[in-house]
Protein backbone atom coordinates (compact mmCIF):
# COMPACT_ATOMS: atom_id res chain seq x y z
CA UNK A 1 0.00 0.00 0.00
CA UNK A 2 1.76 3.23 -0.43
CA UNK A 3 2.23 5.83 1.26
CA UNK A 4 -0.71 8.41 0.27
CA UNK A 5 -3.10 5.07 0.54
CA UNK A 6 -2.27 4.23 3.97
CA UNK A 7 -2.48 8.50 5.01
CA UNK A 8 -6.41 8.38 3.58
CA UNK A 9 -7.32 5.00 5.10
CA UNK A 10 -5.76 6.92 8.34
CA UNK A 11 -8.04 10.25 8.04
CA UNK A 12 -10.82 7.74 7.26
CA UNK A 13 -10.17 5.87 10.27
CA UNK A 14 -9.79 8.55 12.31
CA UNK A 15 -13.05 10.18 11.31
CA UNK A 16 -14.88 7.26 11.74
CA UNK A 17 -14.16 6.57 15.32
CA UNK A 18 -15.26 10.28 15.83
CA UNK A 19 -18.58 9.52 13.97
CA UNK A 20 -18.63 6.12 16.25
CA UNK A 21 -18.01 8.02 19.55
CA UNK A 22 -20.41 10.80 18.26
CA UNK A 23 -23.43 8.05 18.07
CA UNK A 24 -22.07 6.02 21.43
CA UNK A 25 -22.31 9.39 23.28
CA UNK A 26 -25.38 11.01 22.05
CA UNK A 27 -26.74 7.87 23.49
CA UNK A 28 -24.60 7.33 26.67
CA UNK A 29 -22.44 10.34 27.94
CA UNK A 30 -20.33 8.10 30.37
CA UNK A 31 -19.29 5.77 26.55
CA UNK A 32 -16.15 3.52 27.27
CA UNK A 33 -12.96 3.23 25.44
CA UNK A 34 -14.82 -0.19 24.51
CA UNK A 35 -17.87 1.06 23.76
CA UNK A 36 -16.41 3.68 21.41
CA UNK A 37 -14.07 1.05 19.36
CA UNK A 38 -17.25 -1.50 19.69
CA UNK A 39 -18.84 1.54 17.69
CA UNK A 40 -16.10 1.97 15.07
CA UNK A 41 -15.18 -1.75 14.33
CA UNK A 42 -12.25 -1.47 15.93
CA UNK A 43 -10.18 -2.56 18.34
CA UNK A 44 -8.80 -0.66 21.20
CA UNK A 45 -5.91 -1.37 20.22
CA UNK A 46 -6.01 0.09 16.93
CA UNK A 47 -8.38 3.26 18.48
CA UNK A 48 -5.24 4.22 20.25
CA UNK A 49 -3.44 4.23 17.42
CA UNK A 50 -5.19 7.27 16.53
CA UNK A 51 -6.26 8.73 19.93
CA UNK A 52 -4.20 8.93 23.08
CA UNK A 53 -7.37 8.48 25.67
CA UNK A 54 -10.75 8.83 25.77
CA UNK A 55 -10.87 13.23 26.63
CA UNK A 56 -8.87 12.99 23.42
CA UNK A 57 -11.49 11.95 21.54
CA UNK A 58 -13.78 13.69 23.13
CA UNK A 59 -12.16 16.95 22.27
CA UNK A 60 -12.26 15.93 18.77
CA UNK A 61 -16.14 15.33 19.08
CA UNK A 62 -16.48 18.90 20.63
CA UNK A 63 -14.59 20.10 18.09
CA UNK A 64 -16.29 18.65 14.90
CA UNK A 65 -19.86 19.28 16.44
CA UNK A 66 -19.07 22.74 17.02
CA UNK A 67 -17.39 23.74 13.46
CA UNK A 68 -20.93 21.84 12.30
CA UNK A 69 -22.70 24.49 14.29
CA UNK A 70 -20.73 27.23 13.93
CA UNK A 71 -21.05 26.50 9.68
CA UNK A 72 -24.76 26.55 10.54
CA UNK A 73 -25.18 29.42 12.76
CA UNK A 74 -23.21 31.42 9.40
CA UNK A 75 -26.87 30.45 7.32
CA UNK A 76 -28.80 32.10 8.95
CA UNK A 77 -30.55 35.47 7.72
CA UNK A 78 -33.85 35.75 9.04
CA UNK A 79 -34.48 39.64 9.05
CA UNK A 80 -37.10 38.74 11.37
CA UNK A 81 -35.29 37.83 14.31
CA UNK A 82 -38.24 35.38 15.47
CA UNK A 83 -37.77 33.98 12.43
CA UNK A 84 -33.71 33.49 12.63
CA UNK A 85 -33.71 31.94 16.56
CA UNK A 86 -36.32 29.37 15.19
CA UNK A 87 -34.21 28.40 12.11
CA UNK A 88 -31.66 28.30 14.06
CA UNK A 89 -32.96 25.75 16.39
CA UNK A 90 -34.33 24.17 13.56
CA UNK A 91 -31.15 23.70 12.01
CA UNK A 92 -29.19 22.64 14.70
CA UNK A 93 -31.52 20.25 15.44
CA UNK A 94 -31.04 18.55 12.03
CA UNK A 95 -28.12 17.49 13.24
CA UNK A 96 -29.71 15.54 15.48
CA UNK A 97 -26.09 13.15 16.61
CA UNK A 98 -23.72 15.79 16.69
CA UNK A 99 -25.97 18.25 18.84
CA UNK A 100 -26.76 15.45 21.62
CA UNK A 101 -23.22 14.07 21.65
CA UNK A 102 -22.03 17.83 22.20
CA UNK A 103 -25.06 18.80 24.62
CA UNK A 104 -24.39 15.74 26.70
CA UNK A 105 -20.91 16.98 26.79
CA UNK A 106 -21.58 20.29 27.24
CA UNK A 107 -23.41 19.58 30.48
CA UNK A 108 -20.75 18.32 31.91
CA UNK A 109 -18.71 21.14 33.32
CA UNK A 110 -15.31 18.89 32.48
CA UNK A 111 -15.51 19.92 29.41
CA UNK A 112 -17.46 23.40 29.41
CA UNK A 113 -14.48 25.58 29.01
CA UNK A 114 -13.22 24.00 25.77
CA UNK A 115 -17.01 23.80 24.44
CA UNK A 116 -17.88 27.44 25.21
CA UNK A 117 -14.33 28.46 23.65
CA UNK A 118 -15.39 26.19 20.00
CA UNK A 119 -19.09 27.51 20.01
CA UNK A 120 -18.39 31.14 20.03
CA UNK A 121 -19.42 32.07 16.56
CA UNK A 122 -22.66 30.42 17.86
CA UNK A 123 -22.95 32.32 20.36
CA UNK A 124 -22.24 35.20 18.96
CA UNK A 125 -24.62 34.60 16.27
CA UNK A 126 -26.87 34.25 19.25
CA UNK A 127 -26.32 37.42 20.54
CA UNK A 128 -26.57 39.87 17.35
CA UNK A 129 -30.15 38.46 17.05
CA UNK A 130 -30.95 38.62 20.44
CA UNK A 131 -29.46 42.32 20.06
CA UNK A 132 -31.30 43.30 16.64
CA UNK A 133 -34.55 41.89 17.93
CA UNK A 134 -35.04 43.26 21.00
CA UNK A 135 -33.96 46.99 19.46
CA UNK A 136 -36.98 46.27 16.98
CA UNK A 137 -39.32 44.86 19.44
CA UNK A 138 -39.73 41.51 18.43
CA UNK A 139 -38.21 40.03 21.01
CA UNK A 140 -38.46 40.37 24.91
CA UNK A 141 -36.67 43.33 26.26
CA UNK A 142 -37.14 42.73 30.43
CA UNK A 143 -33.85 40.58 30.32
CA UNK A 144 -30.42 42.26 29.14
CA UNK A 145 -29.29 41.27 25.78
CA UNK A 146 -26.34 38.96 27.08
CA UNK A 147 -28.82 36.65 29.52
CA UNK A 148 -31.73 36.41 27.12
CA UNK A 149 -28.69 34.83 24.79
CA UNK A 150 -27.23 32.31 27.88
CA UNK A 151 -31.21 31.46 28.73
CA UNK A 152 -31.60 30.54 24.95
CA UNK A 153 -28.38 28.63 24.86
CA UNK A 154 -29.01 27.05 28.09
CA UNK A 155 -32.74 26.31 26.79
CA UNK A 156 -31.83 24.92 23.59
CA UNK A 157 -28.78 22.56 25.29
CA UNK A 158 -31.44 21.34 28.01
CA UNK A 159 -33.94 20.66 25.51
CA UNK A 160 -31.61 18.69 23.47
CA UNK A 161 -30.60 17.11 26.41
CA UNK A 162 -34.42 15.56 27.17
CA UNK A 163 -36.24 15.24 24.37
CA UNK A 164 -36.55 11.76 22.14
CA UNK A 165 -34.55 13.00 18.92
CA UNK A 166 -36.64 10.02 17.90
CA UNK A 167 -39.95 11.90 18.12
CA UNK A 168 -41.47 13.22 15.63
CA UNK A 169 -42.25 16.61 17.00
CA UNK A 170 -38.88 16.88 18.72
CA UNK A 171 -37.98 19.87 15.83
CA UNK A 172 -41.60 21.37 16.79
CA UNK A 173 -40.56 21.31 20.89
CA UNK A 174 -37.15 22.52 20.66
CA UNK A 175 -37.95 25.34 18.49
CA UNK A 176 -41.10 26.28 20.10
CA UNK A 177 -39.18 25.80 24.00
CA UNK A 178 -36.81 28.60 22.52
CA UNK A 179 -39.20 31.26 21.16
CA UNK A 180 -41.07 31.05 24.69
CA UNK A 181 -37.71 31.86 26.12
CA UNK A 182 -37.19 34.57 24.04
CA UNK A 183 -40.73 36.10 24.82
CA UNK A 184 -43.73 34.52 22.30
CA UNK A 185 -46.25 32.81 23.72
CA UNK A 186 -46.63 28.97 22.89
CA UNK A 187 -49.58 30.10 20.52
CA UNK A 188 -47.44 32.79 18.91
CA UNK A 189 -44.64 30.30 18.37
CA UNK A 190 -47.14 27.46 16.83
CA UNK A 191 -48.56 30.73 14.34
CA UNK A 192 -44.48 31.20 13.50
CA UNK A 193 -44.25 27.73 12.70
CA UNK A 194 -47.28 26.99 11.13
CA UNK A 195 -46.36 30.23 8.52
CA UNK A 196 -43.01 28.42 8.01
CA UNK A 197 -43.78 24.80 7.60
CA UNK A 198 -40.18 24.19 6.51
CA UNK A 199 -38.83 24.75 10.35
CA UNK A 200 -40.35 21.69 11.42
CA UNK A 201 -40.21 19.64 7.75
CA UNK A 202 -38.35 16.29 8.06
Amino acid sequence: MSMTARRRDAVENRAGIVDAATAVIGHDPRASIADIAARAGLSRRALYGHFDDRDAILREVIATGAARFNVIADTIDDPDSRVALARLASELWREAAHVQAAAALALDDTHLPQTSAALAPLRRRIDAIVRRGQEAGELRTDLPAPTLSRLLEETGRMVVARVDAESASARGIAVTAVLGIAGLSWTEARELLTQHPDLEAE
